[in-house]
């Protein structure tokens, strides 16, 4: 079965550095477009980062350029985001999405908290 289990969150100062792990099973990893999103309390979730399946092509939210890096290990079937600058505004729950390049079927992580505070 599908799985997609994202670790790495915690409470950094603002300033600091995260980096965010999502390890995928049950479906073909170099098939599928890896994003990340995000879920601040109160506000929609929305959209952080991708990174395509075909040649490992990146964007990025303006919110978060220059600060987040996407990046994928395919021999892992895991996907990364590697957080530097924090600040308290990037604070939220963060989710690993999976969408296959073929049918477009997709899939959840259960998220993991990500709180920038002094």
């Amino acid at each position: 079965q599908v799985q997609l289990v994202e670790s790495g969150g915690g409470l950094v100062q603002p300033g600091g550095s995260l980096r965010l792990s999502c390890a995928a099973s049950g479906f073909t990893f170099g098939s599928y477009h890896m994003r990340w999103y995000r879920q601040a309390p109160g506000k929609e979730r929305e959209w952080v980062a991708i990174i395509t399946a075909i040649n490992a092509a990146t964007s990025y939210a303006d919110s978060v350029k220059g600060r987040f890096t996407i990046s994928t290990d395919n021999a892992k079937s895991t996907v990364y985001l590697q957080m530097n600058g924090l600040k308290p505004e990037d604070t939220a729950v963060y989710y690993c999405h999976a969408q296959s390049t073929g049918s477009g079927r997709a899939y959840w992580g259960q998220g993991t908290q990500v709180t920038v505070s002094s």
